[in-house]
């Protein structure tokens, strides 16, 4: 697998844990799991493929820290990057914006870089998504902690077996 580095946005700590879960799963340490309220554009230049990961707030907002680190992701050269991306949202609550923090940040690097990732929206109940595209795809993995957290661990095995797959 290519040299990957997780880059994540956590207000409450669910999106902190995803990244975590995810890393476990891909093999990554610790040293490359990155708190984008501490990272800089530089330190996206280390890795072939990026992670991110932010939850979504209020009517479908960045989460804090990616408010800011957005701009750095913006200096950054993603040229011959791949970029995967994973967002934490609440579907009950929060069904007409649900994940729309990671189709923000689609936004800033699908014509920058190697989007891979995108996920199934079967099995997802919300009504509209910033992250949905094309009929039956979201931009990456849509984790719903505070209503579905049962389905998270098969829903991130079944996405890093995709990534493997994709980064092979």
């Amino acid at each position: 697998m290519s040299n990957t580095g997780i880059f994540y946005g956590s207000s409450g700590g669910n999106t902190k844990s995803v990244a975590k879960r995810i890393a476990t799963q891909l093999g990554i340490g610790a040293n490359d799991i990155h708190d984008v309220a501490k990272a800089k554009a530089s330190d996206l230049a280390a890795y072939d493929t990026l992670l991110f990961g932010s939850s979504t707030w209020g009517l479908g907002d960045l989460q804090d820290d990616w408010e800011d680190f957005i701009g750095e992701v913006g200096k950054a050269d993603l040229t011959g990057k791949k970029v995967a991306l994973f967002g934490c949202g609440d579907s009950q609550s929060y069904s007409d914006s649900f994940c729309d923090a990671m189709g923000k940040i689609y936004v800033a690097v699908k014509d920058r870089a190697t989007v891979i990732g995108f996920t199934e929206t079967a099995g997802y109940s919300f009504d509209e998504s910033e992250a949905f595209v094309d009929d039956n795809r979201f931009v990456g993995l849509a984790i719903d902690e505070d209503n579905e957290s049962r389905l998270t661990d098969e829903r991130i095995g079944k996405w890093v077996s995709q990534l493997k797959h994709e980064l092979a």
